[in-house]
């Protein structure tokens, strides 16, 4: 029992922290769906948005494989405008380099 409520405060505190994150960063941010830097046909979890990867169908593909918390994240609307890299400062999300390295080698596999 107390693992599932440690569990749960963690998601609750990611969740906190993504949400006020993406609110602080809302300015410097591109609308969801557009990456103001992100080069057009190459996926980068440096550069493109967290909206543009799930809506393509093969980096969202990428993503189930890969990283399927974060298409199963309650709170992905908040944080559509950040990039892989951005949510990857939050220790909450479990997304380290080697992570990041894995994720940026099977977007480059694709084209």
């Amino acid at each position: 029992m107390r693992l599932l409520t440690a569990g749960l405060a963690g998601l609750v505190l990611f969740a906190s922290a993504l949400g006020a994150a993406a609110q602080s960063a809302s300015t410097d941010m591109p609308p969801p769906g557009t990456s103001a830097t992100a080069t057009p046909g190459k996926p980068s979890v440096e550069t493109t948005t967290i909206a543009d990867l799930i809506a393509n169908d093969k980096t969202k593909a990428v993503l189930a494989t890969d990283y399927p918390a974060l298409l199963a994240y309650d709170g992905i609307d908040q944080i559509k405008g950040m990039t892989l890299r951005d949510i990857s400062k939050f220790p909450q999300a479990n997304l380290d380099d080697a992570k990041l390295a894995a994720l940026q080698k099977d977007f480059d596999a694709i084209h």
